[in-house]
């Protein structure tokens, strides 16, 4: 079952890289397919749900439509993108000529605008909305627009990538809102609407029942920041619905029959790019818990429960001799983390949380995903047949309880992200056969400095600044360390050429 969802998320990949290039060749302005309850804290206590929502008689949809639809927006985006253009093959150079193609073997990037459409919900009267970080990511230009046709610039206040979320804001006062209901509450056949902008539509609402909860797709993978020799797990816990989502629904409401938003629409899996019968949503009680963190620190607050989880299966169960069958058990505990102070050991098996019953990982990161660095967690495990409750006060991503700035997690990488690429250091294994002490494989290139250079994927950088690179944290202190307006130079090879190649990036 797992390899069928890890071939729906890789269909649904697909779909991002074929939407993207018809958005950014200005064919359409189609949103790109993506693919507890804490209460905020008092001072963002506009996200708090409200009591007194509507009431409606089961069955009928309507009273919820009509409360919902006008705090869900519309959303377009204008963002610019460096197209490279494509290397021209040897052969034709030989047969036409360096004037073949316009300048033979050289290849000028090529700015490009592209636009992009989708959902958001507005959670205060004052303007603050919650969407999906994929909606407005790499933004130059955010427009939103009401159902009653007005329309504002809005500007990005916070994103988080591992849960796909973001809070956005217009200024504006008196808005209609929506009201935050309990996403744990929800039950499997239960009746829920999708209410969003799909295909570039006007306000469309959809109907549909809880299929599934605590889904995890793998669709969120994309978004680690693989520049971190440690990237952070995404939080996929998704609500799994029939109600027909598709491309321009991302960041749209889902809510249940009383008006109250239980999900913010995701993902689609599909191999058309289109609804195909299964819509996942990210569950309020996460979108409660990051809109609050947004707001308040302008990024996520995490904890850290400090072990390494598998979880278990009979299988596993039967290799590693535990005596449940169920659960998530600990392959290894962190030095001086979380749960080496509480008393966890490897081997243990967990069993429940907080006192919920644990069946999956996914189902794990989303109790650890709505706390915060000091908060303390209820953890049963099961130690050789007996269970026992431990008290876990969970760590920030440092080791400690305080609260971390967004300008320490981004200082980091900002200089290595402006690099606009993924990079990978090499194995020992590769390093030997490539005849090199270490290296960083340059693994994919986006959108940044270096798609203004000749620099392609695969490219292993062996020095920077005449300084050796083994590690992508050598890569980033030389960075770190060019001052303004020097150069950067990066010598490396190719895995199939003994020749060194050396290349200017300006910074």
């Amino acid at each position: 079952m797992k390899s069928n969802w890890k071939l729906l998320a890789l269909m649904l990949l697909s779909s991002v890289i074929t939407l993207a290039a018809y958005n950014l060749l200005g064919f359409n302005n189609r949103d790109v397919i993506f693919n507890e309850s804490t209460p905020a804290p008092a001072s963002t206590n506009r996200l708090v749900s409200l009591p007194g929502g509507p009431t409606a008689v089961p069955g009928d949809f309507s009273t919820a439509a009509e409360a919902v639809t006008p705090t869900v927006v519309h959303i377009r985006t204008t963002m610019t993108r460096t197209v490279r253009q494509q290397q021209i093959p040897d052969i034709f150079r030989e047969f036409f000529g360096d004037e073949f193609g316009g300048g033979g073997n050289q290849r000028q990037p090529r700015r490009q605008q592209g636009q992009a459409s989708g959902s958001g919900v507005i959670i205060s009267k004052d303007g603050y909305i919650v969407t999906n970080n994929h909606v407005v990511q790499d933004a130059d230009e955010v427009e939103v627009i009401m159902t009653d046709k007005r329309s504002f610039k809005a500007k990005v206040i916070g994103t988080d990538p591992l849960t796909d979320l973001a809070v956005i804001k217009v200024d504006a006062n008196n808005l209609p809102f929506i009201t935050l209901g309990d996403s744990d509450g929800l039950k499997l056949g239960e009746w829920v609407l999708a209410v969003g902008y799909p295909l570039d539509l006007e306000s469309t609402v959809t109907a549909g029942i809880v299929s599934a909860k605590g889904r995890r797709i793998g669709i969120l993978d994309q978004n680690i920041n693989r520049n971190e020799e440690k990237p952070d797990s995404p939080v996929e816990s998704f609500i799994q619905t029939d109600a027909a989502i598709n491309p321009g629904n991302s960041g749209g409401a889902l809510v249940n029959l009383r008006g109250e938003l239980v999900g913010i629409n995701s993902a689609i899996a599909s191999q058309t790019g289109y609804y195909s019968g299964y819509g996942f949503a990210v569950p309020v009680s996460l979108v409660k818990k990051v809109s609050a963190d947004l707001l308040k620190y302008g990024n996520v607050q995490r904890g850290y429960i400090g072990i390494l989880p598998q979880e278990l299966n009979s299988t596993l169960a039967k290799e590693k001799g535990t005596k449940v069958g169920r659960g998530i058990y600990v392959n290894e505990v962190v030095g001086k983390g979380a749960a080496e102070a509480a008393g966890l050991k490897k081997g243990d098996v967990i069993v429940k949380m907080e006192g919920q019953a644990l069946d999956s990982d996914a189902q794990m990161r989303e109790i650890i995903g709505r706390r915060r660095p000091g908060d303390i967690v209820t953890v049963t495990v099961n130690r050789d047949g007996t269970e026992r409750d431990f008290k876990v006060e969970l760590r920030n991503r440092n080791g400690g309880r305080d609260v971390i700035k967004k300008s320490e997690v981004t200082a980091a990488a900002t200089s290595l992200n402006s690099l606009g690429a993924n990079f990978e250091a090499l194995s020992s294994q590769e390093a030997k056969q490539l005849g090199v002490s270490g290296g960083v494989r340059v693994s994919k290139i986006t959108d940044g400095k270096l798609a203004d250079t000749d620099v392609e994927e695969g490219f292993i950088i062996v020095k920077a600044n005449t300084k050796s690179v083994k590690s992508t944290k050598d890569l980033q202190d030389i960075i770190a360390a060019v001052k303004e307006g020097e150069g950067l130079m990066l010598i490396g090879m190719y895995p199939n050429s003994s020749r060194m190649y050396y290349y200017a990036v300006p910074m």
